[in-house]
């Protein structure tokens, strides 16, 4: 027997759909339907007509096996023989995140397939696999971030019992899995939300639809299906961390915030479950406030992505100043976001227009609670081609070091380590032509105001688009990818093994560097990291002679008033 449920608060009927008939449901309060059907069990097809509409899928439906369109499957969370119950957990904070898309991670796509390489992450020296969405989307390919049902697992992916599969293998090999969530908004297609319920609200607007009722009628329901999504991964998949996407979009004037909210019971639900439960949030904000504890009037948050750090070193290392590069690019900039983690802490922002941020303190916060890169899907995915940085091999090992030798918890976007030639575009497979053609068009007008032409910006509906995104392994082989892979190898065993390096507090961190900008100068403890940022050789200076050299990518040679660097060379010394 399997109960069926699904929340209608103000309709007059629901029945539910199987493949031969279909059952009325009972009122059971508080907005809620329900019907017990004796010859359900899982692996049966389902789903509900509300007042004569429908069917409609499940909005908690944990499979989805036709798409977003179809019938809903009952599955049993409990029938996966989990064998990590030696895994105890792992404190997000300062470990080495790996952002990678199950879709373009293999050339298969699938989570049985990602975990063939757990071992290569492993071996690498990462601590943290960080999943993109893996909620069901519409059609096979797309990034994600266009999920309707929160509760079911991509099927192209596998489905709901490879995910579990896919996170006890991680646990086995000693990996911690974060899975990064949307709960700002849900996709166009196949979302049938309404339908149900007051789902949706006319009070908040957000750039990609109707926002998600946080705070109005119906809202407490509302937030029980986002909260309870995010513990029912922690508890049914093992999960260890969810990375929440844009959560400034989370439009919410509730005495009690959302992501609080979530965070409170994301706590005790840890203490239950006697391990770590991470909330890593991507906010727009520059608030310190995000990651402040719940009592203290902050929202609780275990660490935040952190895009100031990020564009003071993209436009460091490549030059540019466009967009919301716009105040970022002197050495001075990045050195701030190195030691204070925001450029923009209550300072004036360009490209917003307006004063923006709030300082951190360092006294109160540490480094681990914000995430630190040189890429990530956004910051590639997002460009007009969807191009990895057009960087040397020295700058990509340059853009490494300072990464990986930060106060902060560190994350690498997949394929980078080796410096990866495949671009990560934009992509989908929406069926509907309607959708289809405004995204292509979309995507065009958006970066035409840039000054590209429209016929240069790949269409995100044509299957060569999602196909030139998928990581080529064996590129890992051949020179320059095989030295740089080496490099970044060295880099994380280095880190792991010295306490100097992943010390976390803010102040634990000094920089010199050169106003020109043709060097800088790191100091962690009694470590060095020295750069050339110029394309010709030099000598960058260090104060105190280098006792011995670490390692280095590009010729290095320790000399009286420092190291000799060749042009985009990095040195790691000790003084």
């Amino acid at each position: 027997m399997h109960t069926f449920r699904v929340w209608a608060p103000s309709a007059s009927s629901v029945d539910v759909v199987l493949r031969d008939g279909t059952l009325p449901m009972r009122w059971a309060g508080d907005g809620w339907w329900r019907r017990d059907v004796v010859e359900a069990r899982p692996g049966t097809d389902y789903a509900f007509t509300v007042d004569g509409v429908g069917p409609l899928p499940d909005p908690r439906s944990a499979w989805q096996p036709d798409g977003v369109h179809g019938f809903s499957r009952v599955f049993d969370e409990d029938h996966f023989r989990w064998t990590d119950s030696e895994w105890t957990g792992r404190d997000v904070r300062g470990s080495v995140f790996y952002e990678l898309h199950i879709g373009t991670f293999t050339p298969e796509g699938t989570l049985d397939a990602a975990a063939g390489h757990l071992d290569y992450l492993v071996a690498l020296g990462v601590e943290v696999v960080s999943l993109m969405p893996v909620a069901a989307f519409p059609g096979r390919h797309g990034w994600g971030y266009d999920g309707v049902h929160l509760y079911a697992v991509h099927e192209p992916y596998g489905g709901p019992e490879a995910l579990q599969r896919f996170v006890n293998r991680c646990h086995e090999v000693g990996l911690a899995v974060c899975v990064d969530v949307v709960y700002n908004h849900v996709g166009p297609s196949g979302n049938r939300l309404g339908e149900f319920g007051p789902y949706f609200t006319d009070r908040h607007t957000t750039p990609w639809g109707p926002a998600i009722n946080l705070d109005d009628t119906g809202s407490t329901e509302v937030r029980r299906w986002i909260c309870d999504n995010a513990l029912r991964w922690f508890r049914s998949f093992h999960l260890d961390a969810l990375r929440l996407d844009a959560v400034h979009a989370l439009a919410d004037d509730s005495p009690t915030h959302l992501l609080a909210q979530l965070s409170s019971e994301t706590a005790e639900l840890s203490k239950q479950l006697g391990r770590p439960l991470g909330l890593v949030a991507e906010s727009d904000l520059n608030d310190p406030r995000m990651v402040e504890p719940v009592d203290e009037g902050g929202r609780g948050m275990t660490a935040q992505w952190s895009d100031d750090f990020h564009h003071a070193l993209h436009t460091l290392l490549t030059g540019e100043r466009a967009g919301y590069y716009v105040d970022f690019g002197e050495p001075g900039v990045f050195a701030k976001t190195l030691t204070q983690v925001f450029l923009h802490d209550g300072s004036y922002s360009t490209f917003r227009g307006k004063d923006w941020g709030r300082p951190v303190d360092p006294a109160r916060h540490r480094g681990g609670e914000f995430l630190a890169y040189t890429s990530n899907h956004d910051q590639v995915g997002n460009r007009a081609l969807g191009d990895r940085p057009a960087l040397t091999p020295g700058q990509l090992a340059i853009g490494a070091a300072l990464v990986l030798t930060s106060p902060y918890t560190p994350m690498l976007f997949m394929g980078e380590e080796w410096g990866a030639s495949t671009p990560w575009r934009y992509f989908t497979d929406h069926d509907e032509p309607e959708l289809a053609e405004a995204v292509r068009t979309g995507r065009r007008r958006e970066f035409a105001a840039y000054g590209w032409d429209a016929e240069e910006i790949p269409d995100p509906q044509d299957p060569e688009t999602w196909r030139s995104s998928v990581l080529d392994w064996s590129e890992q082989d051949e020179p320059p990818h095989h030295e740089l892979l080496a490099w970044y190898r060295d880099l994380l065993g280095l880190r792991a093994r010295t306490p100097d390096l992943r010390d976390d507090r803010l102040d634990s961190v000094g920089i010199a560097f050169d106003a020109d900008g043709d060097w800088l100068v790191v100091t962690r403890g009694r470590f060095r990291i020295v750069v050339n940022l110029a394309a010709g050789e030099a000598v960058v200076p260090v104060d105190g002679t280098p006792s011995y050299q670490v390692m280095a990518f590009g010729t290095a040679d320790p000399v009286t008033d420092g190291v000799r660097l060749a042009g985009h060379g990095v040195a790691v010394v000790v003084v």
